[in-house]
């Protein structure tokens, strides 16, 4: 009961500090008389949901099937490509420079190359989400899997255990914190890499509809498409935290 009142507490005060923030926003707008196409008032940004022209249902639909995809591809590879360095300590030590060397490019650059090779699209956009999230959740949960007592691991050893076995009774339970932890920044990574893809060539998506509002200076559908796109990632964080809750607290319990 308290866990649950502490839980209502901390999420009610999340909610009160939105709401306030929109109020805010609200009486800044009326009050300083600010022009429209600077900052709309809040009234004016939920208007925009009514253009047609807009397509806000197809916009988020496909805004949301790149972050999740990308964030889906990143979160498979990442964790599976980990788990073969920590089977092999030189294909690590070969890769991980590699793989630091290929994140040290602009993904900005890596942008125009995409469009050519994959063309416009959900695709693209997609590959460009899952290659700005890959790397923290590959790095941490390589660190996670090394980050094992290896007195336990020669035990596991000794009474003949299996490689499976072993990462999954003794590697994958020590390095959940850290595979949560990338995971957990890539799920926002995968969100700025998915709206990159769409500025820089898509026909579809909040991002491309940002660029096409704001020849006319539609700042309120601007907005509203800023609000969607957070709104898009913090529903993966979310998801993210409660898998963590439900996997690591179901594990220490097991423990």
């Amino acid at each position: 009961m308290g866990r649950n009142g502490d839980a209502l507490t901390r999420y009610g005060i999340a909610i009160l500090a939105h709401l306030l923030l929109v109020v805010v926003w609200h009486f800044y707008v009326v009050l300083g008389e600010v022009r429209p196409f600077v900052m709309p008032s809040p009234e004016a940004a939920i208007n925009a949901l009514v253009v047609p022209n807009y397509r806000w249902m197809e916009n988020i639909s496909v805004t949301a099937v790149e972050i999740f995809g990308g964030y889906f591809l990143a979160v498979v590879i990442g964790v599976a490509l980990a788990l073969v360095f920590s089977w092999s300590r030189w294909l690590e030590m070969a890769a991980m420079p590699l793989l630091v060397t290929l994140n040290m490019i602009p993904k900005v650059a890596l942008g125009p190359l995409i469009i050519v090779w994959f063309k416009y699209g959900i695709g693209p956009n997609i590959l460009m989400a899952f290659s700005i999230a890959f790397f923290p959740i590959v790095l941490t949960t390589a660190r996670g899997l090394r980050e094992v007592e290896p007195d336990l691991l020669d035990l596991v050893r000794s009474l003949r255990g299996s490689r499976w076995q072993l990462f999954t009774k003794i590697q994958l339970p020590n390095a959940l914190p850290y595979i949560f932890s990338g995971m957990k920044v890539g799920s926002i990574l995968a969100v700025a890499g998915a709206i990159v893809g769409e500025f820089l060539g898509s026909e579809h998506g909040l991002g491309y509809l940002m660029l096409q509002v704001q020849v006319t200076l539609d700042t309120a559908a601007m907005f509203m498409a800023v609000i969607f796109i957070t709104l898009i990632g913090m529903t993966l964080y979310g998801l993210v935290l409660l898998l963590e809750r439900l996997v690591v607290v179901r594990d220490a319990r097991i423990q």
